[in-house]
């Protein structure tokens, strides 16, 4: 005997706690696929150079680094200025050293690190 002296509301309360146990287990589901997918976005940056990018130093702006951005720094979106000489952004094969970067040596994208120019 389930303690209800109506089959209703009996019913009504099976149907309350299967509801309840579906928004859990969808709950549970969604909240794996979003961590799933932050993890994939954080190796993003490694997995995105492929054989037709490069990595260019001193070409992003402030925040905008694809990844490696010194001391104090964890990876990418880290850069604390524009066209900051540790840090790199990938660009494609080829583009780097035509593209500007006003703190460079040469004015232009690095394939390495530099330290920046006043």
């Amino acid at each position: 005997m389930s303690g209800f002296a109506n089959p209703l509301q009996e019913s009504f309360m099976e149907n309350t706690v299967d509801r309840r146990t579906a928004t859990r287990l969808a709950s549970g589901a969604a909240l794996a696929l979003a961590m799933g997918t932050a993890l994939t976005l954080v190796a993003a940056p490694v997995a995105a150079q492929s054989a037709d990018k490069e990595k260019c130093f001193g070409v992003a702006l402030k925040g905008k680094n694809d990844c490696a951005a010194g001391p104090g720094t964890t990876c990418a979106g880290t850069s604390k200025v524009d066209y900051q000489g540790n840090a790199w952004s990938l660009v494609p094969k080829g583009t780097c050293e035509k593209t500007a970067s006003p703190k460079s040596p040469s004015g232009f994208g690095q394939l390495k690190e530099f330290k920046e120019k006043a």
